[in-house]
């Protein structure tokens, strides 16, 4: 009885599974999945919505595309992991294309693209970005990021601590247990224009380096859907051309976050 009723658990997930993948190629509903922690370009509001830059680039992309857009939140070590097991279609959600997460999902074109940095106290006598510069230091990052992997393969005469969120680092940072923090400038600021993050100051950007950063962040679907990644890419081109990414853009930053 009891294998019986695993079965059916079975058919019925694989059979929800296998509907959402068609409703995904059909173009008539894509689930999008989002970490909801990484202002400003995906975080929950007070009242619990979505938002950001990657939500609302995302809203536009399937209004272009004439698809219903259904949101869900996912921890971000888990982000990749849920994409293959169905969970969502896409990942929107800042994630840059790497030659190593390329292995395991397609990626559209690039949607945006900004430099890394390194964020310290006030105080601090660090004046530069170089390994020389953080030699001996802590160095904090949310893991599974680049900015994780290039601190690790970089400051390899720091100590390298991981977190699961921006906000943690930001945390420890604050209360003085790190020396230095490495994330996306654009993160970074944001941060720095809270209360919170009054603590400290932007100690410099990083060169990005292509083999680890890639060539900007772009979005994430299953392996071998071609026809939703084609679709995807021709609506980023289409807000690139219509006004919409401006628009969009300019809500958040004073720049070009496309980048060149």
């Amino acid at each position: 009885m009891r294998t019986t009723r695993r079965l059916a658990l079975f058919s019925a997930a694989f059979l929800a599974l296998a509907a959402g993948a068609a409703h995904a190629q059909d173009g008539t509903k894509i689930r999008i999945g989002t970490e909801g922690a990484y202002p400003p370009f995906n975080y929950t509001t007070a009242d619990g919505q979505l938002a950001g830059f990657d939500i609302d680039i995302a809203r536009a992309l399937c209004e272009e595309m004439k698809a219903e857009c259904e949101f869900v939140t996912q921890d971000w070590d888990g982000m990749i992991p849920a994409l293959q097991a169905g969970k969502f279609d896409a990942i929107i959600a800042s994630m840059s294309i790497t030659p190593e997460r390329l292995e395991q999902v397609d990626f559209t074109d690039k949607y945006y693209n900004t430099p890394p940095a390194v964020v310290v106290p006030k105080d601090s006598d660090i004046q530069g970005v170089t390994p020389e510069d953080l030699a001996g230091k802590t160095i904090g990052a949310q893991g599974s990021t680049t900015h994780a992997n290039y601190a690790e393969l970089t400051y390899t005469e720091s100590e390298v601590r991981l977190y699961p969120t921006a906000e943690e680092y930001q945390l420890d940072m604050g209360n003085g247990r790190l020396d230095a923090v490495v994330d996306d400038i654009i993160v970074l600021q944001e941060w720095l224009n809270t209360e919170e993050g009054a603590c400290c100051r932007v100690a410099g950007t990083i060169t990005p380096v292509e083999e680890i950063h890639g060539p900007g962040v772009g979005i994430a679907i299953r392996k071998g859907e071609d026809e939703l990644r084609e679709r995807f890419n021709a609506a980023i081109k289409a807000l690139r051309e219509n006004g919409k990414y401006k628009e969009i853009n300019d809500k958040y930053f004073d720049f070009d976050a496309y980048g060149e």
